[in-house]
């Protein structure tokens, strides 16, 4: 065993004995002093939540309610958003082969520059991410005829572009499905407006930071964008159910995706959104203790003038949306069927819904993408930025989308 700083022989043993840690041959197992804090203080806190959750809803009642709000997200959620998936996965896959998406690429083409400072061909990654999800923009930005018409610093900012539509197109669904359809469209237009600024600033921070980044990103040579094509081989009836059943795997891919994050984050958040319910904790499926909403509720002014929320426990779609969209769906059902105690009416409305489909597309799980996205485009030491430009980005989507409902409303 090695440490990093000098310990004696006796502390040396006693560390050993306790973490099981033995030289084997000429391999020694490394356990420093940094891994020793690290592991002590996540125990600590690990066991201290875990320690108050059950001391409010006793060790049974906790585990059941982990148990029962799980697997009732897996059948009734999980499996709803995969069917969705599935659906929309073959439709766009449809879109993208019967030469659809390019031409709505073509027609979205004038407003790239004015808007995004992108080259036109950057709608095709912005549709690609919206049918599909977050890593298509980065297929998009490896190829060299796609790449050819950007600035480094741009080719970069693609990564918060794309991200602020990923998964966009199942979202709006899911929420039609739901009865939401006018909330989830102007949620739309809330999105597309914190897109341009999560963009626009990464550009500027970038060009802050690195100004040698303002180059294009080949010295020669031109792309060819007629070798941007999606299309396959064989005749239209092949290609129709090959483009069906390709989009629907794809669908199949998307839906299982989701699932850790819908049972591991939205179980997580639902427990600590939901309250007691009235006669005590039984162990059934979303129950918990209201840690978020009693928070929320210290500073709802703030909520309610930004996003129009009613209720501390809308709070949790937003929070969860920071991690996966796919898990903060998984609340839309829990969400509705919960009441105003003084109004009596739900506490989801087509504003709330705006501001979810906003906020959900924008970030759209962006802090575990960001840094697998632009550590696969070599930009590591942007990661920062980008995480720091898209959270602003998603907070204007969310303020957009409830002002300009009011603003729907009142005409």
């Amino acid at each position: 065993m090695e440490f990093k700083r000098p310990l004696t022989t006796t502390y040396h043993k006693s560390v050993e004995k306790l973490f099981g840690f033995m030289s084997k041959g000429n391999s020694p197992m490394k356990f420093t002093t940094k891994r020793i804090i690290e592991a002590l203080v996540f125990l600590f806190f690990f066991v201290a939540f875990f320690a108050l959750l059950a001391y409010k809803m006793s060790l049974p009642n906790m585990l059941n309610t982990f148990m029962q709000t799980a697997y009732d997200l897996l059948m009734n959620t999980v499996f709803y958003i995969m069917a969705i998936c599935v659906l929309m996965g073959a439709i766009s896959k449809l879109l993208t082969e019967f030469g659809v998406v390019r031409l709505l690429e073509f027609l979205l083409r004038i407003f790239m520059k004015p808007l995004y400072n992108l080259p036109g061909v950057a709608a095709l990654g912005g549709l690609m991410t919206f049918l599909s999800d977050n890593p298509a923009i980065i297929s998009l930005a490896k190829d060299k005829n796609f790449a050819h018409y950007f600035k480094k610093y741009q080719l970069v900012s693609l990564t918060n572009f794309g991200t602020a539509f990923g998964m966009g197109l199942v979202v709006i669904a899911f929420m039609a499905g739901k009865g939401y359809l006018n909330g989830a469209l102007v949620g739309l237009l809330g999105a597309i407006i914190g897109s341009i600024v999560s963009t626009r600033l990464m550009q500027r921070l970038t060009l802050r930071s690195f100004p040698e980044l303002n180059t294009p990103v080949a010295d020669e040579g031109k792309g060819n964008e007629q070798e941007i094509t999606f299309k396959t081989e064989g005749s239209v009836f092949q290609r129709f159910l090959n483009s069906l059943l390709d989009g629907g795997k794809s669908g199949v891919e998307i839906g299982l995706a989701i699932i850790p994050g819908v049972l591991c984050i939205s179980t997580l958040v639902m427990m600590l959104t939901f309250g007691e319910p009235t006669g005590g904790y039984t162990g059934s499926a979303y129950e918990g203790w209201a840690l978020i909403p009693l928070l929320a509720d210290k500073v709802s002014f703030v909520f309610t003038w930004l996003f129009g929320f009613n209720d501390g426990r809308l709070v949790a779609f937003p929070i969860t949306a920071l991690g996966a969209v796919g898990a903060a769906l998984g609340l839309v059902p829990q969400l509705a069927g919960m009441t105003d105690a003084q109004t009596g009416l739900s506490i989801l409305t087509n504003d709330s819904i705006a501001v979810f489909t906003a906020m959900g597309m924008c970030w759209s799980g962006y802090l575990s993408t960001h840094t697998a996205m632009l550590d696969s485009l070599g930009y590591r030491k942007l990661i920062g930025k980008a995480i720091g430009a898209h959270t602003i980005g998603g907070l204007c989507a969310g303020v957009a989308a409830h002002w300009l409902w009011v603003l729907f409303s009142l005409l």
